[in-house]
């Protein structure tokens, strides 16, 4: 039995995973549905995965693309014209053989990615170079079926957007690519609060018929890797299979150029690893559902009149200034409302009695750091607007050191054995052979996370068999 501490939540140190399901549960963020591995998103779960389609979508829009939505369903046969794209996803795929009482014809694949049958669509709609590019996203839900769940992290179902797009040139698609990585390094750092690394993935670790992959790669509070985001340039390869042609200026027949792109409610996984503490959720402002709740207080026999009405009047004046506040006038003890905000990450806490109303003051309470402030009420929404900026800042600050302070250069192979054990990022040289990276994995259950497009070239040894090395990888184990 695990060890809890005064409010029932796991500790990190007792046992990390069986923390982030206290702290996913105490947050009310979400649950374990009937089906193994499917999982029910509740309100402030989805009000969270709401706050992040939201910016993100607007993010892709502003880049020139366009929101469709392609059926749940698809035929067998799409995915098995691609050999590599089925053999990725044969062992995770659902497949429909019965429907109406009757025996399918041809069974139908519940999505686990949608680029197959998107693509035989794109055949029938590009025809003309004036067609191109094609710049198209779907918010949509997919399905894998896992082994080994683990809410928002591996699911059976999940949320996610999927970006598809058509290029006349590989230049085009590449910049397609990058463009739509630098978009996710930019919500992760910006509005998660969460430091990542920009690479591009191994041959072994590419998507199943790509022609190259990119991610940005976080690390976790236990020094564990997460992959967050991925944009893959998909070269002609499905063109050519789902027969995706034009014809060019010049009226030569052509294959068009493919990229694909996608973040999923993985990223809420991440939120929670990177920023919350043994009290509960840690939630960055920018992201936050509710960013200031306001608890008014009094004791028995005082006036509530003005309290309340001093509380209205905060409630109104952030959200003129943009701020996501709620006033909690629950008939509940003070400090049970405490405990449910703290466990909710709530980033501030704003308080106001009898005593401060005649003060003309308020009392906040950040929920990174312990410890109060007190605040003239006239410019109150201002400064809770400052205290949120510093509460991002200090996240993303408290992420990157860590990050930093676990990142090791390490040239010996041995060395490297005896350090994973307790996670963190290693830098090592490789020298791109599949069998030194194979035999990572099955010594050390780590893996190439990506080759980091910030590293300088580098004359070194691969670790692994000693042959010339021009770069170091980023290498770690992963959820």
């Amino acid at each position: 039995m695990q060890k809890h501490d005064e409010k029932g939540l796991t500790t990190r140190a007792e046992d990390y995973s069986e923390w982030y399901q206290d702290v996913i549960a105490a947050a009310d963020l979400a649950e374990h549905a009937e089906v193994k591995g499917a999982m029910i998103i509740k309100p402030y779960g989805y009000a969270l995965w709401e706050n992040m389609q939201r910016v993100l979508d607007a993010a892709i829009k502003a880049t020139g693309h366009s929101n469709v939505y392609f059926p749940l369903l698809i035929p067998e046969s799409y995915l098995k014209r691609e050999k590599a794209h089925v053999e990725g996803f044969s062992p995770e795929l659902a497949v429909v053989t019965h429907a109406g009482g009757e025996k399918l014809a041809e069974p139908l694949v519940v999505r686990p990615t949608s680029e197959t049958i998107i693509y035989a669509t794109y055949a029938k709609w590009i025809h003309s170079w004036r067609d191109l590019p094609l710049l198209l996203n779907q918010w949509a839900n997919v399905v894998r079926w896992e082994l080994r769940p683990r809410l928002f992290l591996r699911t059976t179902e999940f949320l996610w957007q999927e970006g598809h797009t058509a290029h006349t040139t590989e230049a085009e698609a590449e910049e397609e690519t990058l463009k739509m990585l630098e978009v996710y390094r930019d919500f992760a750092e910006t509005y998660l609060a969460i430091p990542v690394v920009p690479g591009h993935k191994s041959d072994s670790e590419r998507f199943a018929g790509a022609l190259r992959t990119f991610t940005v790669e976080a690390m976790m509070q236990d020094g564990k890797a997460l992959q967050l985001g991925t944009s893959h340039n998909l070269g002609q390869n499905f063109a050519k299979v789902f027969g995706v042609k034009y014809l060019d200026q010049d009226n030569a027949e052509r294959f068009v150029w493919q990229t694909s792109w996608g973040v999923s409610t993985r990223m809420i996984g991440g939120l929670i690893m990177a920023h919350s503490d043994d009290k509960g959720l840690v939630m960055p402002p920018k992201i936050a559902p509710i960013q200031a709740v306001i608890l008014p207080m009094w004791k028995m026999g005082e006036d509530k009149g003005g309290v309340l009405a001093a509380a209205e009047k905060l409630l109104a004046d952030f959200r003129a200034t943009g701020i996501r506040a709620e006033l909690d006038l629950r008939d509940e003890r003070m400090g049970v409302k405490h405990f449910h905000w703290e466990k909710k990450g709530m980033p501030v806490r704003v308080e106001i009695g009898p005593r401060d109303v005649a003060a003309g003051q308020i009392v906040v309470v950040r929920r990174d750091e312990d410890g109060k402030k007190t605040l003239a009420e006239t410019d109150a929404a201002r400064e809770v607007k400052n205290v949120l900026d510093e509460i991002q800042s200090r996240l993303f600050k408290v992420a990157k050191d860590r990050q930093d302070s676990r990142t090791y250069r390490v040239d010996s192979y041995e060395e490297f054995k005896s350090k994973i054990e307790d996670g963190g990022f290693f830098m090592l040289h490789w020298c791109g052979d599949a069998a030194c990276e194979a035999k990572i994995k099955e010594d050390t259950k780590a893996t190439i996370r990506c080759i980091p497009f910030a590293e300088p070239e580098e004359a070194g040894q691969c670790v692994v068999c000693g042959q010339a090395s021009k770069k170091r990888v980023v290498v770690a184990r992963a959820y």
